[in-house]
C-alpha cells in the first residue's frame, strides 16, 4: 500500500538525527508548547481559581466568595487572594482561617494594600 501523504517529505529534516537527538528535540518542542501555559498560570488568575485556593485554606464557600469580592474591590486579586490571607496571617499573627475572616470584615484595607506596594 502506498502512502498518499507527504510524511517522508515532512520528516526529511529529522532523518539524520540520532535517537538521543530526536529525544532532545521532542523535549525542546514540548517545552516550547508548555512554557506559555505555565507563564499564564503564574501571571493570570480568576475569581473561581482564587475561591478554590481559599477553600483549600479552610474557608467556607461563602467566606471565600466574600473575600475574593473584597480582594477584587481593593485591586488585590492579581496578587492572589490566598497570598493576601497568608500575609495577613503573618502580619497579625493569626491562624490562616481567622486572618481570612478578619479580612472579610475589615473596614480599612489601606494597610493590606501597603503590603503589596512593592509588587511582591
Amino acid at each position: 500500500m502506498k502512502r498518499t501523504d507527504d510524511y517522508a517529505q515532512r520528516a526529511a529534516h529529522l532523518k539524520g538525527l540520532s535517537d538521543d537527538q530526536l529525544k532532545q528535540r521532542f523535549w525542546d518542542l514540548a517545552q516550547q508548547l508548555t512554557d506559555p501555559l505555565l507563564q499564564m498560570g503564574r501571571e493570570y488568575t480568576s475569581p473561581s481559581i482564587e475561591r478554590s485556593v481559599l477553600l483549600r485554606m479552610g474557608l467556607s464557600s461563602l467566606e471565600a466568595k466574600a473575600l475574593v469580592d473584597k480582594c477584587m474591590e481593593h485591586g488585590l486579586l492579581g496578587h492572589g487572594a490566598g497570598h493576601v490571607v497568608f500575609k495577613a496571617s503573618k502580619a497579625w499573627d493569626l491562624p490562616v482561617r481567622e486572618a481570612g475572616l478578619k479580612l472579610i470584615t475589615l473596614e480599612d484595607w489601606n494597610p493590606v494594600k501597603a503590603w503589596f506596594e512593592g509588587g511582591q
